[in-house]
Protein backbone atom coordinates (compact mmCIF):
# COMPACT_ATOMS: atom_id res chain seq x y z
CA UNK A 1 0.00 0.00 0.00
CA UNK A 2 1.58 3.18 -0.51
CA UNK A 3 -0.44 5.25 2.41
CA UNK A 4 0.07 4.54 5.72
CA UNK A 5 -2.87 2.20 7.83
CA UNK A 6 -5.46 4.62 8.94
CA UNK A 7 -5.15 5.37 12.92
CA UNK A 8 -2.19 3.20 13.71
CA UNK A 9 0.46 5.25 15.05
CA UNK A 10 4.26 3.71 14.66
CA UNK A 11 4.52 3.91 17.95
CA UNK A 12 1.73 1.36 18.75
CA UNK A 13 3.48 -1.00 15.74
CA UNK A 14 6.69 -1.25 17.76
CA UNK A 15 5.20 -1.80 20.92
CA UNK A 16 3.36 -5.16 19.04
CA UNK A 17 6.93 -6.05 17.89
CA UNK A 18 8.82 -5.95 21.23
CA UNK A 19 5.92 -7.87 22.80
CA UNK A 20 5.32 -10.62 20.34
CA UNK A 21 8.69 -11.38 18.67
CA UNK A 22 11.05 -9.29 21.21
CA UNK A 23 12.07 -7.25 18.40
CA UNK A 24 13.50 -4.12 19.88
CA UNK A 25 13.22 -2.02 16.62
CA UNK A 26 16.29 0.36 16.32
CA UNK A 27 15.19 1.53 12.82
CA UNK A 28 11.67 1.02 10.97
CA UNK A 29 10.83 2.64 7.49
CA UNK A 30 7.57 2.48 6.04
CA UNK A 31 7.86 0.44 2.20
CA UNK A 32 4.89 2.22 -0.14
CA UNK A 33 4.88 -1.43 -1.59
CA UNK A 34 2.61 -4.02 -2.84
CA UNK A 35 -1.40 -3.68 -2.70
CA UNK A 36 -3.55 -5.17 0.13
CA UNK A 37 -1.25 -4.95 2.95
CA UNK A 38 1.22 -2.45 4.81
CA UNK A 39 5.17 -3.32 5.11
CA UNK A 40 7.99 -1.89 6.95
CA UNK A 41 11.40 -2.19 6.93
CA UNK A 42 12.75 -2.97 10.61
CA UNK A 43 16.11 -2.96 11.88
CA UNK A 44 16.86 -4.39 15.59
CA UNK A 45 19.44 -3.31 17.65
CA UNK A 46 21.79 -5.93 16.53
CA UNK A 47 21.57 -4.97 13.20
CA UNK A 48 18.89 -7.73 11.86
CA UNK A 49 16.32 -6.82 9.62
CA UNK A 50 13.23 -8.11 9.46
CA UNK A 51 10.20 -7.33 6.84
CA UNK A 52 7.21 -6.10 8.84
CA UNK A 53 3.53 -6.90 7.35
CA UNK A 54 0.29 -5.05 8.91
CA UNK A 55 -2.74 -6.43 7.62
CA UNK A 56 -6.09 -4.15 7.92
CA UNK A 57 -9.21 -7.26 8.67
CA UNK A 58 -11.61 -4.39 7.82
CA UNK A 59 -10.44 -4.84 3.82
CA UNK A 60 -9.44 -9.20 4.00
CA UNK A 61 -12.85 -9.77 2.38
CA UNK A 62 -11.80 -13.07 0.61
CA UNK A 63 -10.45 -14.24 4.65
CA UNK A 64 -13.63 -13.45 6.07
CA UNK A 65 -16.82 -11.05 6.29
CA UNK A 66 -15.79 -9.76 9.39
CA UNK A 67 -12.41 -8.82 11.39
CA UNK A 68 -12.41 -11.96 13.77
CA UNK A 69 -13.37 -14.14 11.00
CA UNK A 70 -10.42 -12.28 8.95
CA UNK A 71 -7.91 -12.68 11.40
CA UNK A 72 -8.53 -16.49 11.50
CA UNK A 73 -8.66 -16.66 7.93
CA UNK A 74 -4.78 -14.83 7.80
CA UNK A 75 -4.11 -17.85 10.18
CA UNK A 76 -5.34 -20.46 8.14
CA UNK A 77 -3.06 -19.12 5.27
CA UNK A 78 -0.11 -18.58 7.51
CA UNK A 79 -0.08 -21.35 9.49
CA UNK A 80 0.68 -23.48 6.45
CA UNK A 81 3.52 -21.80 5.17
CA UNK A 82 5.25 -22.23 8.70
CA UNK A 83 4.78 -25.81 8.09
CA UNK A 84 5.84 -25.77 5.01
CA UNK A 85 9.02 -24.13 5.29
CA UNK A 86 9.85 -26.16 8.57
CA UNK A 87 7.91 -29.21 8.41
CA UNK A 88 8.13 -30.10 4.67
CA UNK A 89 11.44 -28.53 4.75
CA UNK A 90 10.91 -26.37 1.39
CA UNK A 91 13.50 -23.63 1.23
CA UNK A 92 11.80 -21.18 -0.96
CA UNK A 93 9.22 -20.28 1.54
CA UNK A 94 9.33 -17.08 3.10
CA UNK A 95 6.79 -18.05 6.12
CA UNK A 96 6.29 -16.02 8.92
CA UNK A 97 8.88 -16.07 12.12
CA UNK A 98 6.84 -17.55 14.33
CA UNK A 99 6.21 -15.03 17.71
CA UNK A 100 7.19 -16.03 21.35
CA UNK A 101 3.97 -17.83 21.93
CA UNK A 102 4.44 -19.90 18.17
CA UNK A 103 1.66 -17.68 16.64
CA UNK A 104 2.12 -16.58 12.84
CA UNK A 105 0.15 -13.46 13.20
CA UNK A 106 -0.72 -11.31 16.81
CA UNK A 107 -3.27 -8.60 16.65
CA UNK A 108 -2.35 -5.71 17.45
CA UNK A 109 -5.61 -4.20 17.94
CA UNK A 110 -8.95 -4.80 17.35
CA UNK A 111 -8.65 -3.27 13.66
CA UNK A 112 -4.60 -4.30 12.91
CA UNK A 113 -3.06 -7.96 12.58
CA UNK A 114 1.24 -7.86 12.26
CA UNK A 115 3.34 -10.72 11.11
CA UNK A 116 7.04 -10.58 11.09
CA UNK A 117 9.03 -12.13 8.36
CA UNK A 118 12.76 -12.56 7.01
CA UNK A 119 14.26 -9.95 5.27
CA UNK A 120 14.65 -11.06 1.91
CA UNK A 121 17.28 -9.69 -0.61
CA UNK A 122 16.24 -10.40 -3.78
CA UNK A 123 14.90 -9.29 -7.69
CA UNK A 124 11.93 -9.99 -9.41
CA UNK A 125 10.27 -9.12 -12.34
CA UNK A 126 7.36 -6.68 -10.16
CA UNK A 127 3.39 -7.61 -11.16
CA UNK A 128 2.53 -7.85 -14.51
CA UNK A 129 6.16 -8.15 -15.23
CA UNK A 130 7.45 -10.88 -18.35
CA UNK A 131 9.08 -14.13 -17.27
CA UNK A 132 11.25 -16.13 -19.99
CA UNK A 133 10.83 -19.55 -20.75
CA UNK A 134 14.00 -20.42 -18.30
CA UNK A 135 12.01 -18.36 -15.88
CA UNK A 136 8.73 -20.41 -16.47
CA UNK A 137 10.18 -23.37 -15.74
CA UNK A 138 11.59 -23.07 -12.96
CA UNK A 139 8.52 -21.76 -10.90
CA UNK A 140 6.52 -25.18 -12.80
CA UNK A 141 8.69 -26.81 -10.78
CA UNK A 142 8.73 -24.72 -7.77
CA UNK A 143 5.26 -25.13 -7.99
CA UNK A 144 5.47 -28.72 -7.93
CA UNK A 145 7.17 -29.00 -4.72
CA UNK A 146 5.24 -27.11 -3.04
CA UNK A 147 2.28 -29.01 -4.02
CA UNK A 148 3.62 -32.31 -3.69
CA UNK A 149 4.03 -31.26 -0.04
CA UNK A 150 0.58 -30.94 0.75
CA UNK A 151 0.70 -33.38 3.75
CA UNK A 152 2.63 -30.79 5.88
CA UNK A 153 -0.17 -27.99 5.12
CA UNK A 154 -3.37 -29.80 5.59
CA UNK A 155 -3.55 -29.69 9.28
CA UNK A 156 -3.64 -26.14 9.02
CA UNK A 157 -5.26 -24.80 5.39
CA UNK A 158 -8.38 -23.85 4.36
CA UNK A 159 -10.35 -25.26 1.49
CA UNK A 160 -10.80 -22.26 -1.66
CA UNK A 161 -14.01 -23.02 -3.40
CA UNK A 162 -15.10 -21.85 -6.47
CA UNK A 163 -17.62 -18.93 -5.66
CA UNK A 164 -16.79 -15.66 -6.07
CA UNK A 165 -16.84 -14.47 -2.46
CA UNK A 166 -17.68 -10.62 -3.35
CA UNK A 167 -20.50 -11.53 -6.46
CA UNK A 168 -23.02 -10.48 -4.50
CA UNK A 169 -21.93 -6.77 -3.87
CA UNK A 170 -20.75 -6.71 -7.50
CA UNK A 171 -24.25 -7.26 -8.91
CA UNK A 172 -25.84 -5.20 -6.96
CA UNK A 173 -23.79 -2.36 -7.91
CA UNK A 174 -24.49 -3.62 -11.57
CA UNK A 175 -28.20 -3.11 -10.84
CA UNK A 176 -27.66 0.56 -9.48
CA UNK A 177 -25.84 1.71 -12.69
CA UNK A 178 -28.82 4.39 -13.49
CA UNK A 179 -28.31 6.49 -9.75
CA UNK A 180 -25.34 8.59 -9.11
CA UNK A 181 -22.53 7.01 -6.21
CA UNK A 182 -21.36 9.86 -4.04
CA UNK A 183 -19.01 8.02 -2.12
CA UNK A 184 -16.03 10.11 -3.23
CA UNK A 185 -13.86 11.21 -5.84
CA UNK A 186 -13.87 7.69 -7.92
CA UNK A 187 -17.43 6.78 -7.31
CA UNK A 188 -18.53 8.21 -10.69
CA UNK A 189 -15.88 7.20 -12.71
CA UNK A 190 -16.14 3.79 -11.58
CA UNK A 191 -19.93 3.91 -12.35
CA UNK A 192 -19.31 4.88 -15.73
CA UNK A 193 -16.48 2.74 -16.59
CA UNK A 194 -18.79 -0.22 -15.24
CA UNK A 195 -21.91 1.41 -17.19
CA UNK A 196 -20.20 1.48 -20.97
CA UNK A 197 -19.12 -2.14 -19.95
CA UNK A 198 -21.82 -3.86 -18.36
CA UNK A 199 -22.64 -6.53 -21.01
CA UNK A 200 -18.97 -7.76 -21.39
CA UNK A 201 -18.79 -8.16 -17.13
CA UNK A 202 -22.28 -10.15 -17.19
CA UNK A 203 -20.81 -12.32 -20.23
CA UNK A 204 -17.48 -12.82 -18.10
CA UNK A 205 -19.80 -13.88 -14.89
CA UNK A 206 -21.68 -16.18 -17.42
CA UNK A 207 -18.65 -17.88 -18.48
CA UNK A 208 -17.63 -18.12 -14.98
CA UNK A 209 -20.82 -20.01 -14.00
CA UNK A 210 -19.80 -22.41 -17.03
CA UNK A 211 -16.77 -23.01 -16.23
CA UNK A 212 -16.78 -23.32 -12.73
CA UNK A 213 -19.69 -26.32 -13.25
CA UNK A 214 -16.78 -28.11 -15.05
CA UNK A 215 -14.46 -27.86 -13.13
CA UNK A 216 -16.35 -28.50 -9.94
CA UNK A 217 -17.81 -31.99 -11.84
CA UNK A 218 -13.80 -33.04 -12.16
CA UNK A 219 -12.01 -35.61 -10.32
CA UNK A 220 -11.04 -34.45 -6.43
CA UNK A 221 -7.16 -33.85 -6.66
CA UNK A 222 -6.38 -30.52 -4.25
CA UNK A 223 -3.36 -29.46 -2.63
CA UNK A 224 -2.29 -26.74 -1.19
CA UNK A 225 -1.89 -23.86 -3.11
CA UNK A 226 0.08 -20.33 -2.37
CA UNK A 227 -2.62 -18.37 -4.61
CA UNK A 228 -1.00 -15.71 -6.07
CA UNK A 229 2.60 -17.00 -7.75
CA UNK A 230 3.12 -14.55 -10.15
CA UNK A 231 6.21 -12.28 -11.10
CA UNK A 232 5.99 -9.94 -8.32
CA UNK A 233 5.71 -12.82 -5.72
CA UNK A 234 8.26 -15.04 -6.82
CA UNK A 235 12.64 -13.42 -6.49
CA UNK A 236 15.36 -14.58 -7.46
CA UNK A 237 17.52 -15.37 -4.47
CA UNK A 238 21.18 -16.85 -3.59
CA UNK A 239 20.48 -20.66 -4.10
CA UNK A 240 17.58 -20.39 -6.56
CA UNK A 241 14.26 -18.91 -5.74
CA UNK A 242 11.57 -17.52 -3.21
CA UNK A 243 8.31 -17.35 -2.84
CA UNK A 244 6.59 -14.75 -0.75
CA UNK A 245 2.72 -13.36 0.35
CA UNK A 246 1.49 -16.26 1.64
CA UNK A 247 -1.72 -14.76 2.93
CA UNK A 248 -3.82 -16.26 0.02
CA UNK A 249 -2.90 -20.18 0.74
CA UNK A 250 -5.95 -22.33 0.38
CA UNK A 251 -6.42 -25.82 -0.87
CA UNK A 252 -7.31 -26.38 -3.96
CA UNK A 253 -6.76 -27.95 -7.86
CA UNK A 254 -3.20 -26.47 -8.78
CA UNK A 255 -3.91 -24.87 -11.59
CA UNK A 256 -4.89 -22.12 -9.17
CA UNK A 257 -1.53 -21.97 -8.95
CA UNK A 258 -0.37 -22.55 -12.42
CA UNK A 259 -2.43 -20.61 -14.27
CA UNK A 260 -0.23 -17.26 -13.01
CA UNK A 261 2.94 -19.21 -15.00
CA UNK A 262 1.51 -20.12 -18.25
CA UNK A 263 -0.80 -21.75 -20.19
CA UNK A 264 0.77 -23.62 -22.81
CA UNK A 265 0.23 -27.44 -22.95
CA UNK A 266 3.86 -28.13 -23.94
CA UNK A 267 5.30 -25.80 -21.12
CA UNK A 268 2.34 -27.45 -18.17
CA UNK A 269 3.44 -30.86 -19.22
CA UNK A 270 6.60 -30.26 -16.96
CA UNK A 271 4.39 -30.28 -14.21
CA UNK A 272 2.37 -33.51 -15.24
CA UNK A 273 5.87 -35.36 -15.60
CA UNK A 274 6.79 -33.92 -11.82
CA UNK A 275 3.70 -34.55 -10.30
CA UNK A 276 1.43 -37.34 -12.49
CA UNK A 277 -1.59 -34.76 -12.76
CA UNK A 278 -2.86 -34.08 -16.11
CA UNK A 279 -3.81 -30.19 -15.87
CA UNK A 280 -6.91 -28.94 -16.65
CA UNK A 281 -7.42 -26.03 -19.17
CA UNK A 282 -10.74 -25.36 -18.32
CA UNK A 283 -9.64 -24.78 -14.87
CA UNK A 284 -6.19 -22.42 -15.89
CA UNK A 285 -9.34 -20.65 -17.50
CA UNK A 286 -11.45 -20.63 -14.99
CA UNK A 287 -8.90 -19.29 -12.21
CA UNK A 288 -7.54 -16.75 -14.55
CA UNK A 289 -11.21 -15.55 -15.17
CA UNK A 290 -11.74 -15.37 -11.36
CA UNK A 291 -8.79 -13.36 -10.99
CA UNK A 292 -10.36 -10.28 -13.01
CA UNK A 293 -13.73 -10.66 -12.04
CA UNK A 294 -12.84 -10.79 -7.94
CA UNK A 295 -10.57 -7.76 -8.06
CA UNK A 296 -13.30 -6.08 -10.41
CA UNK A 297 -15.61 -6.90 -7.39
CA UNK A 298 -12.94 -5.76 -4.61
CA UNK A 299 -12.14 -2.20 -6.58
CA UNK A 300 -16.05 -1.57 -7.38
CA UNK A 301 -16.94 -2.28 -3.29
CA UNK A 302 -14.20 -0.07 -2.44
CA UNK A 303 -14.93 3.32 -4.75
CA UNK A 304 -18.74 3.04 -4.00
CA UNK A 305 -17.92 3.40 -0.44
CA UNK A 306 -16.71 6.62 1.66
CA UNK A 307 -13.13 7.18 0.32
CA UNK A 308 -10.77 10.09 -0.44
CA UNK A 309 -8.89 10.85 -3.06
CA UNK A 310 -5.23 9.09 -2.22
CA UNK A 311 -2.50 7.40 -3.82
CA UNK A 312 -3.87 4.41 -2.93
CA UNK A 313 -7.61 5.11 -4.28
CA UNK A 314 -6.08 6.57 -7.56
CA UNK A 315 -4.59 3.06 -8.29
CA UNK A 316 -7.83 1.13 -7.54
CA UNK A 317 -9.55 3.19 -10.27
CA UNK A 318 -6.82 2.62 -12.38
CA UNK A 319 -6.87 -1.01 -11.46
CA UNK A 320 -10.97 -1.36 -11.96
CA UNK A 321 -10.96 0.15 -15.60
CA UNK A 322 -8.18 -1.34 -16.55
CA UNK A 323 -9.37 -4.87 -15.69
CA UNK A 324 -12.69 -3.86 -17.10
CA UNK A 325 -11.80 -2.57 -20.29
CA UNK A 326 -9.27 -5.88 -20.74
CA UNK A 327 -11.86 -7.94 -22.61
CA UNK A 328 -13.39 -5.35 -24.75
CA UNK A 329 -10.02 -4.12 -26.35
CA UNK A 330 -9.47 -1.52 -23.88
CA UNK A 331 -12.25 0.48 -25.33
Amino acid sequence: MRSLPEGLLQAGLLAGLAEGWGLDAARAAYLPVGFGSHHWDVTDAAGRRRFVTVDDLDHKGWLGTDRDTAFAGLRAAFDPAVALRHDAGLPFVVAPLPASDGASVRRLDARYAVSVFPFVEGSGAGWGGERTAEERAGVIGLLAALHRATPAALPFARRRHLDLPRRGSLEVALRELDRPWTGGPFSEPAREVLAAHTGSLLRRLAAYDRLAGQVAAAPEGLVVTHGEPHPGNVLHVAGGLALVDWDTVGLAPPERDLWHVTADPDELDRYTEATGHRVDAAAIALYRLRWDLDDISIYTAELRSPHARTADTEQAFLSLRGYVRSQDGGA
